[in-house]
């Protein structure tokens, strides 16, 4: 039987806080609205959580991290993670519905991509519950020495807006298998799809106060949460400015701490590349969710040799992108997430043509009918002229705007590439097998795809060098966010160790 509800309705949806398995309001009784970034018009209203819900949340994690979720067996706990996946499946074309609605996101990307995914993570790390093993070490003498892989306990993990429910998966996913709970905090922007999470959470079983959910604003819940003595671990998507805060906060109980960061990614195309494919490919690179990707290809590094038709083909395809109603299966780009990211956008492109880039095409948002004149729309943007130094090729816009760099040298090539704070991914097209992979080892970048982009699977780790942040999600390295290692030794001679037994 299907928990989410249909998301056609002009009636604005109403949700509490999931707290110990209950949906209770908040303790201040505040609540917040959340607007279909479409349309501007309200499709939630949100109970806010603050300081004292989080209180409750992390006692109610702990009470269960403490009872029936460290009592259950790996086989259980793989077997309730792999129903949620289930669940998620059967509620997929709603849950869909519902990202759109909240995100913005076209239908055909939260339908084909995010929801597969979605389920595909819980599935994938439903199958490693009973996988987390320790070792054997072979010590000298009469000893033995094994390890333990133990959950860490109560985790806080905080959510961004451009994903909303398949960063919850990313989170969620590995630290449930490793035997941790949860207190969630989902953006502000698009709380809706997390709620909806906890509804299957539910209906799958999970004890209460295994995963708990606190919906609010980030200098409230947010700071709550990082800085709270009772959480084990503290996970982090976002920006690297935020990232730089949760960090601060979280030092003083020296509690573990993850970060996925932003990113200024060089999608590199030289003059042997098949033009098809790296034009498609440039296009999934940067206009793909509307450009609000922390992996986004937002540099376009192009050889000289074939840069005008190159940009031709570029700019022909990216004036042909149906932006527009995110509900129709036929649009390709939607509005951006808030109208506080469409002005950011517009400072940005502002600030481009001051630094004497050119607008290729684009630069300003489409002209709209109806409702979706209100909404948060912005044309997809092509920069040329761009040098690595100005300020749009070097902070992050997250937004459907490129900045393009030609190149004639290749070690200047690898030197412009890494030249930024951030190191999350980089693309490089390319038929030269060799230099193909000599570059995926200089560029300093946690995820490099080779004649592709935006590749993801929830067995390939994925996270950041430098100031993209650290640690890895998704695939095995993600248990490494959500364990500790205990060694144990044990004397098996049965005589006294040491000159003090003498």
């Amino acid at each position: 039987m299907s928990s989410v509800q249909p998301a056609a309705t002009d009636t604005p949806r109403k949700y509490q806080l999931f707290i110990d398995g209950q949906w209770v309001d908040a303790e201040s009784g505040k609540t917040f609205t959340t607007p279909n970034p479409a349309t501007g018009q309200t499709l939630a209203e949100v109970a806010e959580a603050d300081r004292a819900d989080v209180e409750k949340a992390v006692s109610a994690a702990r009470r269960a991290f403490e009872g029936k979720w460290s009592r259950m067996s790996a086989r259980d706990r793989g077997k309730l993670i792999y129903k949620l996946a289930q669940l998620i499946e059967q509620n997929s074309k709603e849950l869909a519905q519902l990202e759109t609605a909240d995100n913005g996101k076209p239908i055909r990307e939260s339908q084909y991509v995010d929801l597969p995914q979605v389920a595909e993570n819980f599935e994938y790390f439903a199958g490693y519950a009973t996988k987390i093993e320790g070792e054997t070490i072979p010590v000298p003498g009469q000893m033995f020495n094994y390890t333990l892989r133990e959950p860490l306990g109560v985790c806080g993990q905080i959510i961004p807006w451009n994903f909303p429910l398949l960063m919850a998966a990313w989170k969620l996913a590995p630290a449930l298998a490793a035997g941790n709970t949860v207190v969630l905090k989902p953006a502000e922007q698009t709380p809706v799809t997390a709620m909806e999470l906890g509804r299957l959470i539910q209906e799958a079983g999970f004890p209460d106060g295994v995963v708990n959910i606190v919906p609010g604003y980030g200098e409230t819940a947010g700071v709550a949460l990082a800085s709270h003595p009772g959480i084990d671990k503290i996970a982090f998507t976002g920006s690297t400015e935020v990232g730089k805060l949760i960090a601060h906060a979280a030092a003083d109980n020296l509690t573990k701490v993850s970060l996925e960061l932003g990113g200024k990614a060089p999608n590199i195309v030289f003059a042997d590349a098949n033009l098809d494919q790296a034009v498609n490919g440039a296009m999934m690179g940067i206009f793909f969710n509307q450009g609000q990707v922390c992996c986004a290809g937002s540099r376009l590094f192009l050889s000289e040799e074939i840069k005008d038709e190159f940009l031709d083909r570029f700019k022909e395809k990216a004036q042909k992108i149906k932006v527009g109603d995110p509900s129709d299966a036929s649009t390709q780009m939607g509005p951006q997430v808030s109208e506080e990211q469409l002005n950011r956008i517009k400072g940005y492109v502002d600030i481009a043509r001051e630094e004497g880039a050119n607008v290729l095409t684009g630069g300003c948002p489409p002209a709209l009918e109806g409702d979706f004149q209100k909404g948060y729309f912005f044309q997809p943007t092509i920069f040329s002229e761009v040098k690595n130094q100005m300020r749009v090729a070097q902070e992050e816009i997250f937004g459907p705007v490129t900045s393009v760099i030609t190149f004639k040298d290749e070690d200047d090539l690898i030197k412009q590439a890494n030249e930024t704070i951030y190191g999350l991914s980089a693309g490089i097209w390319t038929s030269d097998i060799t230099r193909a992979h000599r570059f995926a080892r200089e560029i300093k970048a946690g995820v490099v795809w080779i004649n592709t982009f935006n590749m993801f699977n929830a067995a390939s780790p994925f996270g950041g060098y430098k100031q993209s942040g650290y640690g890895r999600e998704m695939g095995k390295h993600a248990l490494e966010l959500y364990t500790q290692v205990k060694s144990v030794w044990v004397d098996l001679s049965g005589k006294p160790i040491g000159w003090f037994g003498k």
